[in-house]
């Protein structure tokens, strides 16, 4: 499928692929037709999508039954009056039914809004009000359809909710009868510009209402290079992305580049996150390649890794977070396997990667794709020199890479403020090596300044992460009347250290942090909490720590 694409699809080396990788840009580009279709013609016992669940359940998907069962979905979606930019919501957890659904918008023009299952009812309403939602796809889950059902009444863009079941409210539609009692599909004459958007996501910053990031029908392309060149995915390849449908990850590592590099997309469908049973996957139906993000590494890497057959995988990629080089060397040391490190954001596509050609260097996101014209700004706009930490930026006064979003919806002022002037602020701190690899520091709002020192949280968390009791922590800056601020960690331990919390554990991980990183960044403040903040995606709120700090809250 890549040479309809690609002018070049091998490389010899890395100067090669940055040199020489080069997409063709079909006039009307449609993931659907141009791709899923295509393979359905050509190859139609091609593998596309390997289901189980943690009942025992699975079923093996070509891309002739997902060509069907998509062309009778979107048959049955413009039976409902759903058409070419009319906005559906996807709360579909890990079903099959995901990708019958998002394939069959495309194949109609429409807009696909992927979402979490754990939205309440207000962050419902928040989100159809927001985007004018045509219509709700969701799981029959009593607590998912409870807070759909909720919000309803504040949502008078919605016409119509569709359930998977098993259970289907009163006055929603049943999935998989509707689908099948549908009529045969008529193609759209015209379903979609290039420029028309496909994908809309509601961020989940750490600040502030969500975000709705909008993304052309040109933006699976851009996911070549995951896929490709940073999964290093082939025909032969099982890949195995742990993501909710509901995140911007999934795409990302469970449809668009996986299937344009020819791999089949294994999908495990549970309710609770169970690291054994996870394990337990790679032996059974002999997983090759995985991407998690750093948190999963961690709890895996408690469990016995050597009971469980990991004799097929062959690749191992995270993103999503910065990951602790300590959780990579024990990975390493217990499977064999390097960890090659990603980094982009629901705005983009990769925008650095480590790739097949380069040495992993733990900590390191690695360099800049093919397509990405990076840079490394100060506060002041200037370029900041190599080992100097500035904010990452994506200049686009040459043209707009494939995968980068085309605006915040219906929001142009914030638009503007990230994206003006040929350049993209991505909001995110790293450092640049001599040898072009790029190292996260922090969120900008989340950098320290004490007594004249910058300091960002993930070096310290990093440290700290290294000390066998800590599970998480979170490092914040509170305020004091000399240094300007202080270093503070907020700490989760694990179950052998509950009972040692208190001051001589204090000390213990002070000094553990001082012997392995610069003694200025130790926290000087420690606090032990059963859990840390967090969004409703799992990334850690440190702005809801340093409000908390800042409203009289007492720590250790």
């Amino acid at each position: 499928m890549l040479e309809h694409f690609l002018e070049k699809t091998e490389f010899a080396s890395l100067d090669d692929f940055l040199t020489n990788y080069k997409v063709r840009v079909p006039d009307r580009f449609n993931f659907a037709y141009d791709v899923v279709d295509r393979y359905a013609r050509e190859q139609p016992d091609k593998k596309a999508l390997l289901w189980t669940d943690d009942r025992g359940h699975e079923r093996q998907f070509t891309f002739a039954d997902i060509k069907r069962e998509s062309d009778r979905t979107a048959s049955f979606f413009s039976s409902l009056g759903i058409g070419r930019g009319d906005m559906v919501m996807l709360i579909l957890k890990r079903r099959y039914q995901f990708w019958f659904s998002i394939i069959a918008l495309h194949k109609l023009g429409a807009v696909a809004i992927p979402a979490t299952h754990l939205l309440t009812a207000p962050d419902i309403v928040y989100r159809c009000r927001a985007a004018g939602i045509k219509a709700i796809v969701a799981v029959g889950d009593p607590t998912v359809t409870a807070h759909i059902e909720a919000a309803l009444p504040e949502c008078p863009s919605v016409k119509c909710c569709i359930s998977t079941g098993p259970a289907v409210p009163e006055g929603w539609y049943d999935f998989d009868s509707s689908i099948a009692a549908a009529a045969p599909f008529r193609r759209p004459e015209v379903a979609n510009e290039n420029s028309d958007i496909s994908l809309l996501y509601f961020t989940s910053g750490t600040t502030g209402e969500p975000k709705m990031v909008a993304h052309d029908f040109l933006y699976p392309l851009g996911h070549i290079i995951t896929a490709k060149y940073w999964h290093n995915l082939d025909d032969s390849a099982l890949h195995f992305t742990l993501a909710d449908t509901g995140w911007g990850k999934a795409v990302w590592g469970k449809l668009y580049g996986q299937w344009l590099a020819g791999a089949n997309v294994f999908v495990y469908d549970f309710d609770k996150f169970v690291p054994a049973d996870v394990l337990r996957m790679f032996g059974k139906y002999g997983i090759t390649h995985f991407c998690a993000p750093p948190t999963v590494y961690r709890f895996l890497i408690l469990e016995d890794i050597r009971a469980f057959d990991l004799s097929a995988l062959r690749y191992c990629t995270t993103a999503g977070e910065a990951m602790n080089p300590s959780v990579h060397d024990r990975w390493h040391e217990l499977t064999g396997l390097t960890i090659r490190e990603g980094f982009g954001q629901t705005e983009t596509t990769l925008t650095l990667g480590t790739f097949p050609w380069m040495e992993a260097r733990p900590g390191s996101m690695g360099i800049p794709s093919p397509g990405y014209s990076i840079g490394l700004l100060r506060p002041d706009g200037t370029e900041c020199a190599d080992g100097e930490q500035g904010e990452i930026v994506i200049y686009t006064g040459h043209g707009r890479p494939l995968g980068l979003f085309r605006e915040y919806l219906r929001n142009p002022a914030l638009t503007r403020a990230a994206h003006s002037d040929g350049v993209y602020h991505t909001g995110d701190i790293a450092v640049r090596d001599a040898d072009g690899y790029y190292t996260f520091i922090s969120r900008i709002d989340d950098v320290i300044k004490s007594s004249g020192y910058r300091i960002g949280p993930f070096e310290v968390e990093n440290a700290l992460m290294s000390h066998p009791a800590v599970v998480e922590c979170a490092i914040t800056g509170v305020p004091d009347p000399i240094r300007g601020q202080l270093v503070k960690a907020t700490v989760v331990v694990s179950a052998e250290y509950r009972d040692r919390r208190g001051p001589e554990l204090v000390k213990e991980l002070q000094q553990h942090v001082k012997s392995v990183t610069a003694p200025y960044k130790y926290p000087r403040v420690i606090e032990f909490v059963d859990e840390l903040p967090k969004t409703i995606s799992g990334k850690i709120r440190r702005v809801a720590i340093r409000r908390l700090d800042s409203s009289g809250h007492k720590a250790c």
